[in-house]
């Protein structure tokens, strides 16, 4: 075992990376670099008819916009490539030959129609030390007949020989010890020769031995193959150069039980991927986490908890405070229930937690799709008053958008309720203070205002309401003599006579 940590990340360009396929990497990721550790993308296509295109693309611009960077993959290289198992294809027959000559595989030549049958003849059938004897391949047929049928070209595939009877024992660094007889195995597909390719199996063990895999951190739908993946260590002899494995809580729908599923987020209206995906077969389009206005940051605190926890309150984490918080020990066993409000949550911290420059200039595109130009100060400006208020960024719009345009009608309701008999003529009178005014900060105007009002014994209430009304167009913004400052003299000047010459004066 090397002293310095390598990890994986494995995933097959099948089409889009599913969320819990990102808390997985994200899981690797913390573990590499809390221990100084190396964090390795391979990318496992040996399934060459699941091939989608564009897939590994994806993969790769997912974790760009996480900012969760690979110290070896395709892309960039390194010392252990190739980092495509397609590309590796003279590596694995190597091994596949040692196997055959060491008597731990062997050749089958079953057509899928003879295995259909068998399944049919026996109930719950697998290939295995029981039923292997009654089969067409290289352990009931002689060597001649077995090199005859290669040489027609027979198709054949390479199980390896599982021998019943054996305490296979998986040491997981979440689960424990888990101890599965090698009676209840399967002789797995190991290779085929339709393609020249391993299969999942045979690839992951020699990737990972070859890569210097020190620590397999995957799903916990991976644990039923990790006791082949030992017998597989040992049938190599490589049992000394065996990963430690680490098999994670499943990602469970917020409602039910099950895997969280993109059925699941079709049906509730959130995404299940990271980023949109358009299939490239149906031309349908899958949201994402990016395009839906989640913050990469704020994905990442909230995949970390799903399966783990740091035994503190503490529920904001920086990437570097993860890293060094991260555990297995904290790891849960159990399914962690997938849970939207909670990323919704995540998303508004963040939001909060950013610099009012760096929001703005999330907001400008979304202004500018608007047609809305506007000084970048005055943004800033918005942006510090708006963004405690909004779970996205482009929810500032809704909550802002009376900022930029002035407002064309007024809420039917609000105008009942606080335009009353005498706003005309207070709004006039507050209109002329205000061109008095030269000061248009927000502290000095809420003093004029209040001390005009106080002078004049009106209704705080009643002049603030109506203000707002004439203003925004309705009961909603911040702080009023913020709105003000903001827009400005002239346009708060505008506003103040438009409203005056469009709303009738009350008879309340």
């Amino acid at each position: 075992m090397n002293n310095k940590r390598r990890v994986r990340f494995a995933p097959s360009p099948t089409g889009p990376l599913h969320i819990g396929g990102v808390r997985t990497a994200l899981y690797n990721y913390l573990y590499a670099k809390q221990q100084g550790g190396d964090f390795i993308l391979r990318i496992e296509d040996t399934d060459s008819t699941r091939f989608v295109e564009g897939a590994e693309e994806y993969i790769q611009e997912t974790f760009n916009w996480l900012g969760l960077e690979f110290d070896e993959s395709p892309a960039k290289g390194g010392n252990y490539g190739p980092y495509k198992q397609s590309e590796r294809k003279d590596i694995y027959k190597k091994y596949v030959d040692q196997l055959l000559n060491d008597d731990a595989a062997y050749i089958a030549f079953d057509t899928p129609e003879e295995l259909d049958t068998k399944r049919n003849e026996i109930p719950n059938f697998q290939y295995d030390a029981s039923t292997r004897e009654s089969m067409r391949n290289s352990l009931t047929l002689s060597v001649d007949e077995t090199k005859t049928l290669i040489e027609a070209g027979t198709q054949y595939v390479i199980r390896i020989k599982v021998e019943p009877g054996h305490d296979i024992i998986v040491n997981d660094m979440i689960r424990g010890e888990v101890i599965i007889n090698s009676s209840i195995l399967d002789d797995k597909v190991i290779y085929k020769s339709a393609d020249e390719l391993p299969t999942y199996h045979l690839a992951n063990v020699v990737d990972d031995y070859l890569m210097k895999i020190t620590h397999v951190i995957r799903g916990e739908e991976w644990l039923p193959s990790a006791p082949l993946h030992v017998w597989l260590y040992k049938s190599l002899n490589w049992e000394e150069s065996m990963p430690q494995f680490a098999h994670l809580p499943l990602l469970l729908k917020p409602d039910g039980k099950g895997k969280l599923s993109k059925r699941d987020g079709d049906r509730l209206g959130f995404p299940v991927f990271p980023l949109e995906w358009k299939d490239p077969a149906t031309n349908e389009i899958s949201s994402g986490y990016r395009e839906s206005g989640y913050l990469p940051d704020a994905i990442i605190n909230f995949l970390a908890f799903l399966g783990w926890n740091p035994g503190t309150e503490q529920e904001l984490f920086s990437i570097e405070e993860l890293v060094e918080a991260f555990s297995f020990e904290r790891c849960s066993k159990s399914g962690a229930k997938f849970d939207l409000e909670k990323a919704k949550w995540y998303n508004h911290q963040y939001i909060m937690k950013m610099q009012d420059e760096d929001v703005a200039k999330l907001f400008n595109p979304l202004l500018k799709e608007k047609g809305i130009e506007s000084p970048f100060d005055k943004v800033v400006g918005i942006v510090a008053l708006l963004k405690e208020r909004v779970h996205f960024i482009e929810e500032l719009w809704d909550q802002s958008s009376f900022f930029f345009i002035t407002p064309e009608s007024y809420d039917e309701k609000t105008v009942r309720k606080r335009w009353k008999k005498d706003s005309n003529e207070h709004m006039q009178q507050l209109t002329e203070l205000l061109k008095q005014t030269d000061d248009f900060s927000s502290a000095n105007l809420e003093s004029v205002v209040k001390e005009w009002i106080q002078t004049n014994e009106l209704h705080m209430g009643n002049i603030m309401n109506a203000f707002r009304l004439a203003i925004v167009g309705e009961s909603k913004g911040p702080h009023m003599f913020n709105i003000i400052e903001l827009i400005g003299k002239d346009e708060t000047i505008k506003r103040m006579e438009l409203a005056i010459a469009r709303l009738p004066q009350s008879e309340e």
